[in-house]
């Protein structure tokens, strides 16, 4: 065999082990990949939300917040009938073995009952400044924004001299309101109760059940039933009465008690709270800071979701507004004292 041959079968013999080395190789790579505890990349951070805020308004703000920070979205929502207290019981019920990070709550009284049964963990969000004093609380606990306004929304066809123009309007037929013990019914209940005392306010709605208010399974039903032409006149939020007015109906919307001697119309923060033992607590806090910022709260003006920010914002709501509202000024602590005490009475008045 001469020289260049000798060559040439040694070059082979090179190339072949050449190719059984990579070929191990890449099959140690690909064992490594599949094996347990090994991935090519990191896994992509994530914070799971509990949300009452209707999904419609929710969706494209969360969508907003993974666009900026890459941080993936796990959203629980809440239905109509459950509101927000579906999901507060059940992140008390998680207490032990928590699975929610962050509560977005589209009212107060269930996160002022959180807060009471230890099932949020303090956490002062740079987010919360400059907000008002009473959409924060002193422990950190929660704070809101995107505030929606209780107003009365009512038919177009009643005179004007028999327009109503306070809560007390209400006890009269062909009113109605939500259920007193669920949403933003309830939170109310809960401002009336720590504002007027429990007497006055169980006289309140004493007058309202005697009258034969109508009391509905949420918001948007009394809405409907308004703009149907079925009732008169509906306590409802700004959010339903936008909603009514976007679709056709002929209706007035009213914010209540706005005279100098009355004690002004009910705005309900949207309550954003972080869950004691949140899994993910890092992420659970760049998204409480984010549903804070001016930038969400600018959102979900627009949206048409809140009509009372808390923040001079200049971005106009749709449907209407209320440049000079006179707001009901309510102690948090003293409200969040009276949430369980005007749910039972409530629960006693409105059983029989």
């Amino acid at each position: 065999m001469t020289p260049a041959v000798l060559i040439e079968a040694s070059h082979r013999a090179a190339f072949s082990w050449l190719r059984r080395l990579a070929l191990l190789a890449l099959m140690a790579v690909a064992w490594l990949a599949a094996a347990p505890g090994c991935s090519r990349k990191p896994p992509s951070p994530v914070v799971i939300v509990y949300v009452s805020v209707d999904q419609a308004h929710a969706e494209p703000v969360l969508a907003r917040f993974t666009e900026q920070t890459g941080i993936e979205v796990r959203p629980v929502f809440d239905v109509e009938a459950a509101k927000a207290a579906g999901l507060a019981r059940r992140i008390v019920a998680e207490k032990s073995h928590p699975q929610a990070d962050v509560f977005w709550n589209g009212e107060l009284s269930q996160t002022l009952m959180l807060a009471r049964a230890g099932a949020l963990q303090p956490y002062r969000s740079p987010s919360a400044a400059g907000l008002p004093g009473d959409f924060v609380d002193p422990q950190g606990l929660w704070a809101g924004c995107a505030g929606r306004a209780r107003v009365l929304l009512v038919a177009a066809d009643v005179p004007d001299a028999e327009m109503p123009s306070s809560l007390y309007d209400l006890a009269r037929p062909g009113a109605g309101l939500a259920h007193p013990l669920f949403g933003t019914s309830a939170t109310h209940a809960a401002a009336l109760f720590a504002m007027l005392g429990p007497d006055k306010a169980n006289a309140f709605y004493q007058s309202v059940r005697s009258s034969g208010v109508r009391i509905a399974d949420g918001n948007s039903v009394v809405r409907d039933l308004v703009a149907s032409g079925d009732l008169k006149v509906g306590l409802v939020d700004t959010d339903d009465a936008c909603e009514a007015m976007r679709r056709g109906a002929r209706v007035r919307v009213i914010a209540p008690d706005q005279g100098a001697d009355q004690m002004g119309a009910l705005v309900i923060p949207t309550t954003v709270a972080m869950v004691a033992g949140a899994p993910h607590p890092d992420q659970a806090k760049a998204l409480v800071d984010f549903l804070l910022s001016e930038q969400t709260e600018r959102m979900l003006v627009a949206s048409g979701w809140s009509h009372a920010p808390a923040r001079q914002l200049d971005t106009a709501p749709p449907c209407f507004s209320f440049p000079s509202l006179r707001r009901m000024r309510v102690d948090p602590e003293r409200m969040a004292g009276m949430v369980d005490r005007a749910r039972e009475d409530l629960r006693a008045l409105f059983a029989k």
